[in-house]
């Protein structure tokens, strides 16, 4: 069992894409997800609240001032990323809308198994993770309002009542469960992955669903800007930590943290309250920053490999 649910979540963004296709090709299949999407992000963010403990709140405390320059970076860098690729492209405010929501939404949880494969500091980016998350309720609406409030009618408050449902609240449920029931969740443990990815593979495919003929119209386009808007963090992220001497472990996880978003969040946020066509970017997102993620992971790898080769081959 393990090792099919090791295959599944190895595979993760071949199911997405899988359904996205679905949606978009047999949208009748998918609509049903629709009212579910805020329901089924809530129990992605359980699971994730599962996999944490009340330490790691510690964990920020401890580490103040890299967990404060990963959260600037990313929510200034991904934002501003965001706006750039909306102006540049001259997108339609229903679209423009959705890449700002992806921008501006916190990091993904995928984050740190990436951060993990590529060797950096996984402890910085759970920190990260965590820091961000519990900010987004505030930051999520106040940076989308002053991004995109001149094109779109943005409910501060109503939004950030909605991240504190589907996103906050349920974090914190997970980590009580985590604390209290610790014996239940580790038996729970070895499900979680697969639980959480046929979760997020049910989110895309309602989302594209709910787009309609949109995402064959723009898909290629925004397509392209997820994956500008993707390289920027990454890259940007690398920059930033490397500005303030971070350790290459940490600058990875800075890196990838920055570049991976909460992308199920942001589609949510777009059908709840925007035009379903906003929630195109978050869905695409969701395949592509687990492909970009694993690449990453494996350039750092060979790096690794080839550092310590060149190592073990000096003569001493």
């Amino acid at each position: 069992m393990q090792k099919v649910c090791r295959w599944i979540v190895n595979n993760m963004a071949l199911f997405v894409l899988f359904a996205g296709v679905a949606g978009a090709v047999r949208p009748a299949l998918l609509m049903w997800v629709g009212p579910w999407i805020a329901p089924l992000l809530g129990l992605v963010m359980f699971g994730m609240g599962m996999t944490l403990r009340v330490e790691d709140f510690q964990m920020i405390l401890r580490r103040p001032w890299e967990v404060f320059l990963g959260a600037l970076a990313q929510f200034t860098i991904m934002p501003l990323a965001a706006w750039g690729l909306v102006k540049a492209f001259a997108l339609p405010p229903e679209l423009a809308i959705g890449v700002v929501l992806v921008g501006t939404c916190p990091g993904g949880t995928a984050s740190n198994v990436i951060t993990y494969l590529a060797r950096g500091d996984v402890a910085l980016s759970v920190a990260m993770t965590m820091a961000t998350t519990l900010l987004a309720p505030v930051v999520t609406p106040c940076l989308t309002w002053l991004i995109a409030g001149a094109w779109v009618d943005i409910s501060l408050v109503k939004m950030m009542l909605s991240i504190a449902q589907m996103v906050l609240a349920p974090v914190l449920l997970g980590i009580m469960v985590n604390h209290f029931c610790g014996d239940f969740v580790k038996k729970c443990l070895p499900v979680l992955p697969l639980f959480s990815v046929t979760t997020i593979v049910l989110l895309v495919g309602g989302v594209v669903a709910l787009s309609g003929g949109k995402v064959l119209i723009y898909g290629p386009l925004i397509a392209a800007i997820v994956v500008l808007h993707n390289a920027l963090g990454l890259v940007c992220g690398y920059f930033f930590a490397r500005l303030f001497h971070l350790s290459a472990v940490k600058t990875r996880a800075v890196a990838i943290e920055v570049g991976m978003q909460n992308s199920g969040l942001a589609a949510s946020l777009a059908v709840l309250y925007f035009d379903p066509a906003a929630a195109i970017p978050g869905a695409i997102f969701s395949v592509w920053h687990n492909i970009s993620g694993s690449l990453v992971a494996n350039y750092c790898q060979r790096r690794d490999q080839k550092a310590a080769a060149d190592s073990e081959a000096r003569p001493a």
